[in-house]
């Protein structure tokens, strides 16, 4: 083994380590509701140049991205986040080697300026001359952007990015009105947006070099894959963080068992990725911002989220496709464990918070009342993860080691979402790293907000 591949292995899992670390302890930030972060209002300017992101492994990859206003470029670009009915505008001008234009799937976007394009009207690269895109935001949910000029280049280059259409009665304070489509079938408790792609890092050497005539676009190979712009571990950090300075998204999943978790997924690339949440299946609520109802249809209730559209889809794994959006809906309630995992092992049901079981205090699949159904190994018989709070109850600490643990605070149950596709959890073939994020479920009371 060469001292380069040491070298790469060594970092990707002393900086795992250090990563999950902080993603952990930034649990300890005021309770609340995790909303998708982003670029609120209606009226955009975006300049399209080039900048450098790191990627998990320590490496350091050229690309082109959108940025907004006098920001810093990023990848994804920035997200969107604009009231149904808004007139949305976006100026776009570009510094790139090349002509540049985006597009909006879903929407009767008009152009003005810049130059003629096969799909849009496209902005010449001056710096100078600019593009104007102009749509109503006229229905609710999750949508992309993309660039619509050499898309084969420029889309695995960077220019890609998200958009969230909030519902007209959207009200984030009033959990009745904190919904992804404007009524009872899409509320939730804590929203997540997951925007997937990948990279052929040979393009972007080649582009760096300006040697756009080596590019062969049809010999595509990824070897890194993305959450909003990062790859693992990077993904576990909060979002914003110093040294990521053009990958301001983190992917940390954090809820408290029993909320419904708004999952509004991406299509960045063009790859498809199986997204997997383990633990419980997730409903599927919509696609392409259309709910996936029959006409007049006010809902389907199940045990474990409640009300859901009626053509909903469960599943624990959900294949998102290349420029296509999908939301669903997550619930983690512990439901047929084979013990309370509340820890109520002696515990009248009728005694019990009405939040410790979705389905209803007597639900028998709640398992309440049941003890653990094992006898645990003793401390000298194990290896403890960093993420083993020490019991098996949620919210709950045992005893452990010195030196043990650490990275579970609130004493939640912590395991990995992460791409079905093995390899896309790697760095550049090194793994842990690509499309992955942790997923903690802490007790009612404890605190699910993601401190910067």
């Amino acid at each position: 083994m060469n001292k380069l591949f040491q070298h790469r292995i060594l970092r990707s899992l002393t900086l795992a380590a250090a990563l999950l670390c902080c993603a952990a302890s930034a649990a300890l930030a005021m309770h609340g509701s995790v909303a998708v972060p982003g670029v609120a209002g209606s009226d955009f300017s975006f300049t399209a140049r080039a900048g450098h992101i790191t990627t998990g492994d320590g490496n350091n990859v050229y690309f082109w991205g959108y940025a907004n206003a006098d920001g810093a470029v990023q990848y994804p670009g920035p997200t969107l986040i604009v009231n149904q009915n808004a007139v949305v505008t976006i100026r776009l001008v570009s510094r790139l080697p090349e002509a540049t234009s985006l597009i909006v799937p879903g929407f009767s976007v008009s152009a003005s300026g810049g130059q003629p394009g096969l799909l849009t009207r496209e902005a010449p690269p001056d710096g100078v001359t600019a593009v104007t895109y102009t749509f109503t935001a006229d229905r609710p949910g999750t949508f992309t952007y993309y660039s619509g000029t050499h898309s084969d280049l420029q889309v695995e280059m960077g220019l890609l990015g998200a958009i969230v259409i909030r519902p007209a009665n959207f009200d984030a304070a009033d959990p009745l009105l904190r919904t992804a489509y404007g009524d009872a079938r899409s509320a939730y408790d804590q929203e997540y947006l997951y925007l997937l792609s990948e990279m052929d890092l040979e393009t972007h050497i080649l582009a760096e070099k300006g040697l756009f005539s080596e590019i062969d676009t049809t010999k595509f190979w990824p070897v890194y894959w993305f959450i909003n712009g990062r790859t693992a571990p990077d993904t576990m950090l909060a979002d914003e963080v110093s040294w990521l300075p053009h990958q301001p998204y983190g992917a940390m999943t954090m809820m408290n068992a029993g909320e419904r978790v708004l999952l509004r997924m991406v299509g960045g690339g063009r790859d498809m990725h199986p997204f997997h949440t383990h633990g419980n299946n997730f409903d599927q609520i919509a696609r392409d911002g259309w709910l996936l109802a029959t006409p007049g249809d006010t809902g389907t209730r199940t045990a474990e989220v409640g009300v859901i559209p009626d053509k909903s889809v469960s599943d624990f794994t959900l294949t998102v496709v290349p420029g296509a959006t999908h939301d669903a809906i997550f619930t983690w309630t512990g439901r047929g464990l084979g013990w309370d995992f509340y820890g109520h092992a002696d515990a009248d049901p009728a005694t019990l918070a009405p939040n410790e079981c979705p389905g209803g205090l007597l639900d028998p699949l709640c398992d309440h009342g049941k003890p653990f159904p094992v006898i645990l190994p003793g401390q000298q018989e194990v290896a403890f993860g960093a993420f083993y709070s020490g019991s098996p109850f949620l919210g709950a600490a045992g005893s452990l080691p010195p030196g043990e643990g650490g990275n579970n605070p609130n004493s939640g149950f912590a395991y990995m979402w992460h791409s079905h596709n093995e390899k896309e959890m790697t760095n550049n073939d090194i793994f842990p790293g690509g499309l992955m994020t942790m997923a903690i479920v802490e007790a009612p009371s404890a605190p699910v907000v993601v401190a910067p």
